[in-house]
């Protein structure tokens, strides 16, 4: 598997490329999101740059489908990352004026919720590949995220309150990545902060210069594929949930999930191929070795 993914890479990139030039003549609404998948690796482009990728309801509902396509086992990792100069502006706020409605101004925010929710729900890793602005909803993308690799040049925001609409909701996502008092500032200021100051407070995870941008989100890609995807999987859902917990119930809710991990084939098989100093050969399918 990691020998063919490494011959790969170069696909990898040009899919990364194609999927974020394809259809660009096309109607934007009917491909507001662009998908593309390959060795395990899913592309997921926010394809709105004239309107700066704001989340509407169609975006959210377009990136919601992107996400939950065909989640078989083939699938180990998504990259979402974003056309043009602006990752994403946040939601789009004609859709959020009196004449739409108190009706469809909750079906907006639930919307966001649950692709929010989504990403850390999904059993496997989902990347952010930024290379610009990411204010208000498009920050809480980027902090929803597992992994975040951005540019140097990018920024991230929650401007919301400078034009009389705090920003609540990202403030779930973002005070979940930043320490609470550098997220407050965010939020009662609006002011951006730097790639840097994004890496110091933990809402990313690299920043690196934009021509290795697609480099090294792909490294970090292949090496998550190269991992059992049962595993990954427990220990995903498991780092949310004990976060989420106190000290005593995630210690007690971790224990349980390593011996429910060493119950797993592959579990077993990593243990062995390491005593024997063997590479492992992954099943990639949730068996139990024993109960």
């Amino acid at each position: 598997m990691s020998r063919h993914l490494f011959y790969r890479a170069a696909d990898i990139v040009q899919l990364i490329r194609l999927t974020a030039r394809s259809l660009c003549t096309q109607n934007p609404k009917e491909h507001l999101t662009l998908r593309q998948q390959i060795n395990g690796i899913r592309s997921i482009v926010l394809n709105n740059p004239k309107k700066r990728n704001a989340l509407s309801l169609s975006m959210l509902d377009s990136l919601k489908d992107d996400i939950l396509a065909d989640n078989s086992d083939d699938l180990r990792v998504i990259i979402i990352s974003a056309k043009g100069p602006v990752f994403s502006s946040g939601h789009d706020l004609k859709e959020l004026t009196s004449a739409q409605g108190r009706d469809y101004h909750t079906k907006v925010f639930q919307a966001c919720s649950q692709v929010m929710t989504l990403i850390q729900d999904i059993p496997v890793p989902v990347i952010a590949m930024v290379n610009g602005v990411a204010t208000a909803a498009g920050c809480q993308l980027v902090a929803s995220c597992d992994i975040a690799v951005v540019t140097d040049k990018s920024s991230f925001a929650t401007p919301g309150v400078n034009i009389g609409l705090f920003c609540s909701t990202p403030a779930v996502a973002l005070g979940r990545a930043v320490p609470k008092k550098v997220a407050m500032e965010m939020l009662f200021t609006g002011n951006p902060i730097s790639a840097q100051e994004a890496l110091l407070h933990g809402l990313v995870s690299r920043v690196v210069p934009e021509e290795r941008l697609e480099e090294e989100t792909l490294a970090i890609a292949r090496r998550v594929c190269q991992a059992s995807r049962p595993v990954v999987a427990l220990g995903k859902a498991t780092f949310h949930r004990q976060m989420a917990q106190g000290r005593d119930a995630a210690y007690a809710t971790a224990s349980r999930v390593m011996v429910d991990n060493l119950a797993l084939r592959d579990g077993q098989e990593g243990v062995r191929a390491f005593i024997e100093k063997r590479k492992p050969v992954w099943t990639n399918k949730a068996e139990k070795a024993h109960e």
